[in-house]
């Protein structure tokens, strides 16, 4: 096959390319190295010189502004803070360019909206950085259920035990903020950290858009010094009848698979959607599928040659959004009582651990009721 020529290489800048973003920048140098991407310029405030990453000549701009006015690139990459997806992916839309927007989508549902319209307005491509929407694993997934292996499925939760140190919420200013100068964040466990949990447990059943929820109900807390949420328990109501619920925490012991379960009439099945793996149980045993999983740059510079869908598209976001907006607008997550907390680690590692948080998000997960409808001890006033 016939390397394509340098003038068909897709040209991507990255905005955002400090901590996570980083990441992106590894990406499209990958891609370059097969000859399918060109990295044409880095978007920081912070100037990028000595960065690792970010190899030796490549254009930089302190916004994204700068950039647009003196280049139009193919793909922006947006791996900023949330109160900036709609404005900055606004901009790139409109200046003509197709965009990766890094996870949550934006800050509230009326944003989300409002990033819909442009997407119409302008007739570009939004791809969003839920990787798990390019996994195999879920496909498996899909799969195994129309099969009938399962029989009637009865139930889709979501179990996350994980660990965040006091440093996690050091690192930027808006990190665990529900809002910061009037900007609304909503920087929680259910929005960011473990965001790929409820929106890989609402794909599994079904719920993508916005009218595929129905309603969602949310239980709040936090034992960090935080004004967000980071042990919290979400039920969300969808259209099929289907209830997905999931049971989340960063004030684990340990950190433990992020996973998403599926309960049916004549089986179950565990995806361990980090690992792209899939573990059945049913009639027929229990098996351990592993799977690869789709690049979603990579993928999106397949829709822009092929014309094809892409898999994690801006509209198949609603169905988080919604959960997010009720995260949103709920009232302030309650802290934890002391008592039921215990500090393990010294200094910036510290984190605390909420007493028999793990069997609380299991239970939330399989029996679709919140930690106060379960009755769990520390959602009792003291």
């Amino acid at each position: 096959m016939t390397a394509p020529a340098a003038v068909d290489l897709a040209r991507v800048a990255v905005v955002g390319v400090h901590g996570h973003g980083a990441s992106h920048v590894r990406r499209v140098a990958a891609l370059a190295s097969e000859r399918r991407a060109l990295l044409s310029a880095v978007v920081d405030p912070r100037p990028v010189d000595g960065a690792p990453d970010v190899p030796p000549g490549t254009p930089w701009f302190g916004s994204l502004d700068e950039l647009l006015a003196v280049q139009r690139p193919d793909v922006v990459v947006l791996s900023t803070p949330i109160p900036t997806h709609l404005p900055l992916a606004s901009a790139a839309l409109r200046a003509g360019c197709d965009v990766l927007l890094e996870k949550p989508t934006a800050a509230s549902l009326a944003e989300h909206a409002a990033l819909l319209a442009v997407v119409a307005e302008t007739g570009r491509r939004c791809q969003v950085g839920f990787q798990t929407f390019g996994s195999g694993a879920v496909d498996e997934v899909v799969r195994i259920v129309a099969s009938g292996e399962l029989g009637d499925v009865v139930g889709v939760g979501a179990v996350g035990t994980w660990v965040r140190t006091a440093a996690y919420y050091r690192r930027a200013a808006w990190a665990g903020r529900r809002a910061l100068d009037g900007v609304e964040v909503v920087d929680g466990v259910v929005t960011n950290p473990l965001a790929h949990a409820v929106a890989t447990a609402l794909l599994v059943a079904g719920a993508r858009t916005v009218d595929d929820v129905t309603d969602v109900d949310v239980d709040l807390f936090h034992a960090h010094p935080i004004e967000a949420d980071d042990t919290s328990a979400v039920v969300v109501g969808t259209r099929s009848g289907l209830r997905v619920a999931a049971g989340l925490t960063l004030c684990a012991p340990e950190r433990t698979p992020a996973r998403v379960l599926v309960q049916g009439t004549h089986g179950s099945l565990t995806l361990f959607y980090e690992q792209d793996a899939v573990e059945v149980r049913s009639a027929r045993g229990t098996r351990r599928i592993s799977t690869s999983r789709v690049d979603l740059l990579a993928q999106l510079l397949d829709a822009r040659r092929s014309g094809g869908a892409l898999r994690c598209d801006v509209a198949d976001t609603g169905a988080f959004m919604r959960v997010l907006e009720a995260v949103r607008t709920a009232p302030d997550p309650a802290p934890v009582a002391p008592e039921h907390v215990t500090w393990r680690g010294e200094g910036a590692d510290a984190w605390p651990v909420v007493t028999d948080v793990e069997g609380w998000c299991e239970r939330v997960a399989t029996e679709a009721r919140t930690f106060t409808a379960l009755g769990a001890p520390w959602t009792h006033a003291t």
